[in-house]
């Protein structure tokens, strides 16, 4: 059985491996975590825009990661916003 976490934006429960990890990585910058294997406190979402607009919303990543200055989220905007064009193109075989 593999692990579960909680989504910071919708609060809904999902196995580790549908959800992206987020560290912070510099001064107040958060980073996409891909091999969930980074050091310190970590951050779980769903890699999508709602998720992630979500938890802006909220200041969610803030509390999860126990960090009170501003966090800038633009590396993990810009993953989430590569991935979800990534998986929305049709494959190959699908094409009109």
């Amino acid at each position: 059985m593999e692990p579960v976490r909680t989504c910071v934006g919708c609060r809904v429960s999902d196995s580790r491996s549908a959800l992206l990890r987020v560290v912070v990585g510099g001064p107040g910058a958060l980073v996409p975590d891909l091999r969930r294997c980074l050091p310190g406190r970590g951050a779980w979402l769903h890699p999508t825009g709602d998720c992630f607009d979500l938890a802006v919303r909220r200041r969610a990543f803030g509390r999860a990661l126990r960090v009170s200055a501003p966090l800038d989220t633009e590396a993990v905007a810009e993953w989430i916003a590569t991935h979800e064009q990534t998986t929305n193109q049709p494959s190959p075989g699908n094409r009109p």
